[in-house]
């Protein structure tokens, strides 16, 4: 039974590590290309520093509030968090945390 517990805990504490890397996998930085704005917040066009095009979704909902919420202008430098996705031919990200937006 003690050799269970430990194998227990050795996977579930491997599990914990790799979600936590995983979140730092879902950040992106760019330069905001286009906004626009739609019922419940607005999708940016972000070009990473690498020529990615990212198409960023931000609602109050999705990043906790309002006091988390910001508007972003077409030529700022952002970084943010969240759930990436891809459709055929986009790369997008559901918005969680802005991290830095200037």
């Amino acid at each position: 039974m003690n050799k269970f517990k430990i194998s227990f805990l050795l996977l579930l504490t491997a599990f914990v590590f790799a979600c936590a890397g995983m979140k730092e996998k879902n950040a992106i930085e760019g330069t905001v290309n286009a906004v626009e704005f739609g019922k419940d917040g607005y999708t940016a066009k972000i070009k990473t520093n690498n020529n990615k095009i990212i198409y960023a979704t931000l609602s109050i909902v999705n990043v906790g509030g309002p006091e988390n919420y910001k508007v972003f202008k077409v030529g700022e430098q952002v970084s943010v968090t969240g759930d990436l996705w891809k459709t055929d031919t986009e790369n997008h990200i559901t918005v969680r945390k802005i991290i830095t937006a200037n």
